[in-house]
């Protein structure tokens, strides 16, 4: 069997205030909080998909909304290759303090997602077969 499918896994919204949106997705969807910046940035998961809630900051030109996406992916060089044979260019490697989204690359009309071989946090998904 071949490598597994890359998974979206990972969503980032911009907020003004963080922990108040982290309170309304726990408490309407049952999501659990698992991570939180210093910033004040929240990271939530339903135990599928992750879902960062970045605090907006006054000084910069990141918007409101939705920023990003992730792909937790089984092989860096293998996808990096693909993306550089389809026109992208290679991605970047991120140096952060969080525990996850190891690189950050650019679709074609300038969306950014983020690259993950050992995920983005919170509960993990059931196994499925096809997974390794």
């Amino acid at each position: 069997m071949g490598q597994a499918r890359p998974r979206l896994r990972h969503l980032a919204i911009v907020a003004k205030d963080p922990e108040k949106l982290a309170a309304f997705y726990t408490s309407v969807f049952s999501m659990e909080l698992f991570h939180r910046d210093p910033d004040g940035s929240c990271f939530l998961s339903d135990g599928h998909l992750s879902l960062a809630l970045i605090k907006h900051r006054l000084d910069g030109d990141t918007p409101l909304g939705m920023n990003h996406f992730g792909f937790h992916i089984s092989d860096t060089e293998a996808t990096s290759a693909a993306l550089v044979q389809a026109g992208a260019d290679k991605p970047a490697e991120r140096f952060t303090d969080r525990p996850f989204a190891e690189y950050r690359a650019m679709d074609p009309e300038g969306n950014w997602f983020d690259l993950s071989a050992h995920g983005f946090g919170g509960p993990r998904p059931p196994s499925t077969p096809d997974e390794s």
